[in-house]
């Protein structure tokens, strides 16, 4: 079986469809509704199709399809800059520091602060594998294939970058830090307030919710233990984000508690290790294996497969990925090792 990453469109409603209903809670970009995946998709077409090669306010869409069976089996979304529609909301946690005289004593309080800081960042998010295709390498593949299509399309994306990690769900579909923090003022439960949120936004947070400090000390433990922690089955994300040099430097979703990691843009590994090169042969046997991509915004595609690079700067690269990006010699590929 060979997989590619493309652009999403509107044709692949009805498979993005079937994938949201696995996703099981928390999961804003990707929501089980055919109406908002629809619009989804629609926007995503629209940044595509946006002529100007400048930072706008887009949302780019990808697909990993079997190019055998043409069954769309993940996705993943990169949006230039975040808090453009309506304010983007995350809790900092920092720390209080007070003295008494009298008692000679020094009390450390942790607060949760909502702020808009991130607002203006890229964000890569979104991403989701079907769980049938988990033991491939295939997340790698999403997640690394949008960093090519920063590094390939860079006048679109803001010099800071963030991604957002599904924070802790009990087993009934819940949240310990919603229900102890934003749950008590919404009367909302958090699969409620997810999914209002996956579809009109979350305005109503700006709208509804306290703008003082939370003290952590006030809360109860069970939200205590979950503020910054991921998602069992984001752990492995968290490695790959800190592999490319993102950071948690303590903000986290104002609805799940998850962490927000946060890098510089340009020294993302994978957007500072690409490259472009033009193809000298598609008939390499052994090399470098790296991610390898092509083609601008709705033409886009990347692939896994062997590299090697000249000492003239072009590159050889094995048949099968040819095949499967859909190149040939002379033409132009981006690359970085996987």
């Amino acid at each position: 079986m060979t997989f590619r990453l493309r652009a999403a469109h509107i044709a692949d409603l009805e498979q993005l469809y079937e994938m949201a209903k696995l996703t099981g809670g928390g999961f804003t970009n990707l929501p089980a509704d055919r109406a908002a995946l629809t619009r989804k998709l629609e926007r995503a077409e629209e940044a595509f199709g946006r002529a100007y090669d400048e930072l706008g306010d887009d949302q780019f869409t990808l697909v990993l399809e079997n190019t055998e069976t043409g069954q769309v089996r993940g996705t993943c979304q990169l949006f230039s800059q975040v808090g453009q529609q309506w304010p983007f909301y995350s809790y900092r946690l920092n720390t209080l520091t007070q003295h008494s005289q009298e008692l000679d004593r020094t009390v450390r309080a942790e607060l949760l602060s909502l702020v808009t800081d991130l607002e203006g960042c890229s964000e890569v998010g979104g991403l989701f594998l079907h769980p049938a295709e988990r033991a491939g390498g295939f997340g790698l593949l999403l997640a690394r294939s949008r960093y090519l299509f920063i590094a390939m399309h860079r006048a679109r994306f803001a010099d800071r970058i963030l991604a957002e990690l599904r924070g802790v769900i009990d087993d009934r579909g819940g949240s310990p830090f919603w229900d102890g923090v934003a749950g008590r003022f919404f009367g909302m439960t958090f699969q409620e307030a997810d999914y209002f949120n996956a579809i009109n936004g979350n305005q109503f947070i700006a709208d509804l919710m306290p703008k003082h400090p939370v003290y952590v000390a006030m809360l109860n433990e069970e939200a205590k233990k979950v503020i910054g922690v991921p998602h069992p089955t984001g752990r492995a994300a968290m490695r790959m984000l800190e592999n490319e040099g993102f950071a948690a430097e303590g903000y986290v979703d104002i609805f799940d508690g998850g962490p927000t990691m946060t890098a510089r843009t340009d020294q993302v590994r994978s957007v500072r290790k690409s490259g472009p090169a033009r193809i000298a042969s598609t008939e390499l046997d052994i090399g470098e294996r790296a991610l390898i991509a092509t083609g601008t915004l709705d033409s886009f595609r990347s692939a896994y497969g062997m590299r090697e690079i000249g000492p003239d700067g072009s590159i050889a690269i094995d048949a099968l990925c040819a095949r499967t990006l859909e190149v040939g010699e002379g033409d132009e590929v981006w690359s970085v090792a996987r």
